[in-house]
C-alpha cells in the first residue's frame, strides 16, 4: 500500500491538491453560512439500474444509464460528468458498487465533502489498473502529503467492487469489498485538526487527469495524456448504500471553529435507536456494527453523533515539487 517511490510520492503529492474540494460556496469558517439539508432517516439506498437519479443531482455533465446503473461518460476534452447527493450526513457508512472507466488518465472517483472542505476519497487511476487511492483533507489543509495510500484492487475496470467508507468520531476506515484496507484515527490527523469532521455530501464523477490542460505533475500523476480519439471511457455504477449515524432535518454550525461539537441537528432522528436497529438487522461487517456502538454512545451524552476531526483541475507544483527534494535529500 505504501507509495513506490520519492517521485510517484511527489507526484500524488501535486496530483490530492488537485482532487481536494478547494471552493465551497459558503465556508462556515469564514462566514455565517445557511444550515447543511440532512438525510433525516437512517439508511437510504440508490439502486440506479432502475434507470432515475432519485435523491441525486447532476452537477456537471450528463449521466445517463444502462443495464449496468448509471454511466459517467467522458468523450471528449471537458467532461466530467458528476453528481451528488442532495442532502448531507453527519457521520456514516456509505458503500458505492461501481466499475472504474478505461483509458489513459482517466480518474473514476466517489469522495464525501462538506461546506469547510474536509474531504474523504477513493478514486481509481484507469492507467494504475491494479490500484486505488485514498486520501483525506482538512479544512483545505493542503500543506502535507503523507494523507494518500494506494490499495491493491482486482481488476476494477472489468470487475464491479464495493468501494466503502466508514467515518465515526474515532476513525476512518475505507473498506474494499466489505474488508478494511485502511484506517485512519482521529489523532492521527494532527491531533485531530485535520480530521474531516462536519457534514458531507457524497460526490461521484469521473474526469480525465491526463488532459493536457491539466499541470505536467497531474498528466505523470495519471499516467500520461488522454488520447480521446481512442474512447469514449465509461464508468458504471450500480447502487450506493448510505448509512447516516445521525439522521436529522439539518444541520446547523453554530460558530466558525469547524469542529464537531459546533454542529447541532434540527429534528434529528434517535442516534441510539437507529444503532440498535442497525446491530440487530444489519449483515455488514463487524466494522460497521462498531460505528454504531461508537454512535450509540455518543449520543447517550450529546445531542448529536460526535465526531472527532473539486475543484479537479487546480495543483500546486511549487510544493509538489517540495516534496520531491525532501524525498531526494532522505535518500
Amino acid at each position: 500500500m505504501a507509495f513506490k517511490s520519492y517521485y510517484q510520492w511527489a507526484a500524488l503529492a501535486l496530483a490530492a491538491t488537485a482532487a481536494a474540494q478547494t471552493t465551497t460556496s459558503c465556508n462556515p469558517t469564514n462566514a455565517t453560512c445557511p444550515a447543511d439539508a440532512g438525510l433525516n432517516k437512517y439508511r437510504l439506498n440508490t439502486d440506479f439500474t432502475s434507470g432515475s437519479l432519485g435523491r441525486w443531482n447532476t452537477t456537471a455533465g450528463t449521466v445517463t444509464f444502462g443495464d449496468y446503473g448509471a454511466e459517467f461518460t467522458v468523450s471528449e476534452q471537458g467532461d466530467a460528468p458528476t453528481i451528488q447527493s442532495e442532502f448531507y450526513i453527519f457521520f456514516g457508512h456509505v458503500d458505492v458498487k461501481m466499475k472504474a472507466a478505461n483509458g489513459t488518465g482517466i480518474v473514476s472517483t466517489w469522495i464525501l465533502e462538506s461546506d469547510d472542505l474536509d474531504e474523504i476519497d477513493w478514486e481509481q487511476v484507469s492507467t494504475w489498473d491494479t490500484e486505488i487511492q485514498t486520501d483525506y483533507f482538512g479544512k483545505g489543509n493542503t500543506t502535507s502529503y503523507d494523507r494518500g495510500t494506494t490499495v491493491n484492487v482486482t481488476t476494477p475496470e472489468e470487475t464491479f467492487h464495493t468501494y466503502s467508507v466508514d467515518w465515526t468520531a474515532e476513525r476512518i476506515e475505507w473498506l474494499l469489498d466489505g474488508e478494511v484496507v485502511r484506517t485512519l484515527l482521529y489523532a492521527d490527523a494532527l491531533e485531530g485538526k485535520n480530521y474531516p469532521q462536519t457534514p458531507m455530501r457524497i460526490r461521484i464523477g469521473i474526469w480525465a487527469g491526463g488532459d493536457p490542460d491539466n499541470s505536467e505533475g497531474t498528466i505523470e500523476w495519471a499516467g500520461g495524456e488522454t488520447d480521446y480519439t481512442t474512447g469514449p471511457f465509461t464508468m458504471y455504477v450500480e447502487s450506493v448504500d448510505i448509512i447516516n449515524y445521525n439522521p436529522a432535518s439539518a444541520y446547523n454550525y453554530t460558530d466558525m471553529t469547524g469542529d464537531y461539537t459546533s454542529i447541532t441537528a434540527t429534528n434529528s432522528t434517535s442516534s441510539s435507536s437507529s444503532a440498535s436497529s442497525k446491530a440487530s438487522s444489519s449483515s455488514k461487517a463487524s466494522s460497521v456494527a462498531s460505528s454504531s456502538a461508537s454512535a450509540s454512545a455518543a449520543a447517550s451524552s450529546s445531542s448529536f453523533v460526535s465526531g472527532a476531526p473539486v475543484s479537479y483541475y487546480s495543483s500546486i507544483f511549487a510544493i509538489a515539487m517540495g516534496s520531491l527534494i525532501a524525498g531526494l535529500i532522505q535518500v
